[in-house]
């Protein structure tokens, strides 16, 4: 999350294709790590998801943390 100059806080959201490149994932995985209650997109208006960046980092560090007690 950022800040602008107002003070207020600013989410960066990330299409589909583009959060499916930030993992390395294909588009098929990143809907299937949502149906597995992975990720929680938003939807705008239109239906289509928008996955924010903290969510997207919060998903690789519990997928880091699974790896290393592996």
């Amino acid at each position: 999350m950022t800040t602008n100059p107002t003070g207020t806080h600013k989410i960066t959201l990330m299409t589909a294709k583009e959060a499916a490149a930030y993992l390395r994932v294909s588009i098929s995985t990143l809907y299937r790590m949502e149906k597995r209650g992975e990720l929680i997109p938003f939807r705008i208006p239109g239906g289509h998801r928008r996955y924010s960046l903290a969510s997207l980092n919060g998903c690789l560090s519990t997928e880091r943390e699974k790896a290393e007690t592996a």
